[in-house]
Formats: structure tokens, C-alpha cells, sequence
């Protein structure tokens, strides 16, 4: 069991364990909902949006410990969501644990709307703080992302051992197609823009081009940035035949961020993406979408030691040399040595020096693996959906 610093002492029972596969064992205290919450175990590094990175779809089947000490102390509010969807709440989809240093106080904030461990609690999120966050950033950083399972009991009983197996017999995400999991269901409309402090969200326009986002567990702000550069936003279900997109005449295509293993994904979706891209229509992926764009086009993806997770990490645009600042969400990425010929790299990690985009040579097809919406985060990568909106209203007014 790792020992608490002097700092963090407490002379109550332990109210929460976090157990890893490897037998390591975290006892500190619980907050939101009780019971267990199994998943592979990850950090973060984002000092902001502790909401917009839990509602995160792509977080799904994940332990998320924030190596920020203080979580929750803004409280939450209705604006700060990222799951769209109604089939995007609870412990299917979105992170299911998390790890925390401090415990979460009462929020001071003048825009909080609900305090941060009830909110936890109607999520089935499972929360344990006062464990040494840094020692398990540690051995994440030096034996990878391990499979881990919380166990929130206020009795402060627990079955170590049953835990532990628990936690080593996990399926795990390697061949897990969970975005099939937290898509849409049906057909649907963006319907807000931009926010602004006096007047809410912007309305989604009337008129214009129109883009398809495929749903791999879109995050709200993708969308909403596209309505903000005055495009007509439709999301469509993950497993929507080809066919069924084009009928909608789209001007542009959106492959969406999303959890899991891309290569589970890409057994279904990789067929629409080749048969949209022959269709010579703009295409972009994000995250998960750019993962599976690389699929279709012959690639291949492989799973990383610890992942990106976090809102701080540098990455050059290999065009310009420009070096932006970016949010980042993966475990999985683009092996860049498979890229087949006229398929472009366009976007490097400068932390690990990973793939972080891609392009067709001869067509308006490209992606990136990071999150440039931006909630959380910096928005040095807003660009990338203006590029793609002046690309789209180019198909447009060709076809008109």
C-alpha cells in the first residue's frame, strides 16, 4: 500500500482503494458515486475544465487521475458538458473513475450550478482522493497505462484480493469498438454557435453548407465551432452506411473524436470513410477520426505506453513550422512509417515525436489526432475548422 505524505495524513479509515493489476494498492478517501468502477488508468496534465475533460466521450471505459492537485473547486455548470447525447450519460460512456490528490471543497465560483461530488454521484463516476498522485503518474509514466479498478465503500471494507482480480482480467481496450457504444442513435442537428456571457449560445443558421459529422463520441464543442463558422451541422450515427450520408448531399464530412481501439472501429468504419473520400467531397478527422482515416487509407495504428492526456503539449505543423499548443486525448496512434504513398504527414508531437495529422496529396482530405476545439485547452489549432469550413464552402458553391 503506498504511504501517504506527512501532509496528507488522516486518522479515518480509508474510505476508497484504487487496486491495479499489478497488485499495487492506493487507499485514500471517496467522493461521488460508490461502488466500483473498472478501467484502464491515465493521467492528465490540465490545470482547467476538470468537466469538459470528464464528459469527454473518448474518455470512455477510463480511470482519470488529474496530476492537478485541485479538482472541483469551480463546481459545474450546464455549459461545461461534452457529451451531446443522451446515450453519452453514465458510466457507459465519458470517463468511469476519478483519482484526485486534495478533496474536492465547495466550489467558489459564480457560475457553479451543482456542487462537483453530487455531480460525480448522478453520473456514476466514482471518485477517490488523498492518494499520491505523483507516485501513480510515476508509474504510469515507467510501466505504461495499467488496468486498475476503484472501489468506493464508506464501511472502508474491501476485498484486496478480489479487486486485484478484477482489475488483471480486464478485457482492457485492445480490440474494444466503443464507439459503436456511445454514438448517437438517430439522426440529429447541431443547434448552438458560440457562447457568449451576456446571451448564451448563438443559434445554429437557417441556411448555408451543410456538414455531416459521423459520431464517434463527438464532444459539443466540436460542433459548435463548426455552427460558429456559419456551417449547417447534421450528426449521424457511427454505423450509417455511405449511401445513407450522401443522400444528405453534404457540402463536408467531420470523422469525430471517440474512445477505444481505432482498429475495432475501423472494421465498420473504414468502408464509409474510402467510399466518401471517392465521392470527392471535403473530409476531415479528428482524434479517433483521424485514426480510422489513417485505417482506411491502407495505415495501420499501435498502442502507446501512457498516452496523450492533457492540455499543454507542443506540436509542430510540419507545412509552416509553426509549433502550437494543443489538447490532447489518445491512446492509440498512427504509425507513421505505415503511411502509404500520397498520404502526407502534416502534424508532429514534439514530445514523442508521434504523427499528429495527415493529408490526401490530390484530394481535400485531412486530419489531425489532437483536439482543437480546444475545451479545455489553448486555441492556437481553430485554423484547422477554418480550413476545413473554406473548403467545404468551395464544394458548395461548385455544386451550386
Amino acid at each position: 500500500m503506498t504511504a501517504q505524505p506527512k501532509s496528507q495524513e488522516r486518522k479515518e479509515t480509508p474510505t476508497a482503494v484504487l487496486v491495479l493489476a499489478d497488485g499495487s494498492v492506493f487507499a485514500g478517501y471517496g467522493v461521488g458515486a460508490k461502488g466500483e468502477a473498472l478501467g484502464e488508468v491515465c493521467f492528465n496534465t490540465a490545470m482547467t475544465g476538470y468537466q469538459e475533460i470528464l464528459t469527454d466521450p473518448s474518455y470512455t471505459a477510463q480511470l482519470l487521475c488529474f496530476t492537478f492537485p485541485h479538482v472541483g473547486i469551480v463546481g459545474v455548470n450546464a455549459e461545461d458538458c461534452e457529451d451531446e447525447t443522451a446515450r453519452h450519460l453514465g458510466p457507459d460512456s465519458g470517463a468511469r473513475g476519478v483519482i484526485m490528490r486534495a478533496a474536492p471543497g465547495q466550489s467558489a465560483s459564480w457560475c457553479a450550478d451543482e456542487e462537483f461530488p453530487d455531480w460525480l454521484n448522478v453520473r456514476s463516476i466514482v471518485g477517490l482522493y488523498g492518494i499520491d498522485t505523483r507516485a501513480l503518474t510515476v508509474h504510469i509514466r515507467k510501466c505504461g497505462m495499467p488496468h486498475g479498478i476503484i472501489a468506493h465503500n464508506p464501511d472502508g471494507v474491501f476485498d484486496i484480493t478480489a479487486l486485484q482480480s478484477k482489475a488483471a482480467t480486464w478485457a482492457g481496450l485492445d480490440n474494444a469498438d466503443l464507439a459503436a457504444q456511445v454514438s448517437a442513435d438517430t439522426t440529429y442537428d447541431a443547434a448552438e454557435g458560440a457562447w457568449d456571457l451576456h446571451t448564451g449560445y448563438d443559434a445554429a443558421p437557417a441556411s448555408g453548407p451543410l456538414v455531416v459529422v459521423i459520431d464517434y463520441g463527438t464532444k459539443s464543442s466540436i460542433l459548435r465551432r463548426l455552427v460558429a463558422l456559419g456551417l449547417r451541422v447534421q450528426v449521424v450515427p457511427c454505423t450509417m452506411a455511405a449511401t445513407d450520408i450522401l443522400a444528405l448531399n453534404p457540402a463536408g464530412v467531420v470523422l469525430s473524436n471517440g474512445p477505444g481501439d481505432p482498429a475495432a472501429t475501423a472494421k465498420h468504419a473504414a468502408p464509409v470513410i474510402r467510399d466518401l473520400i471517392a465521392a470527392n467531397i471535403p473530409l476531415f478527422g479528428i482524434c479517433l477520426g483521424h485514426q480510422v482515416l489513417a485505417l482506411a487509407l491502407g495505415a495501420k495504428t499501435k498502442k502507446m505506453d501512457q498516452g496523450h492526456h492533457g492540455a499543454n503539449h507542443p506540436v509542430k505543423d510540419l507545412g509552416t513550422g509553426k509549433v502550437e499548443i494543443v489538447s490532447m486525448n489518445h491512446g492509440f496512434t498512427v504509425d507513421e512509417a505505415s503511411l502509404p504513398d500520397g498520404v502526407i504527414a502534416t502534424h508532429l508531437s514534439l514530445f514523442d515525436g508521434s504523427n499528429c495529422g495527415l493529408k490526401l496529396a490530390d484530394k481535400a482530405v485531412s486530419s489531425v489526432q489532437y483536439h482543437p476545439e480546444a475545451s479545455p485547452g489553448p486555441q492556437d489549432s481553430f485554423y484547422v475548422f477554418e480550413d476545413f469550413a473554406a473548403q467545404v464552402k468551395d464544394c458548395a458553391t461548385i455544386r451550386a
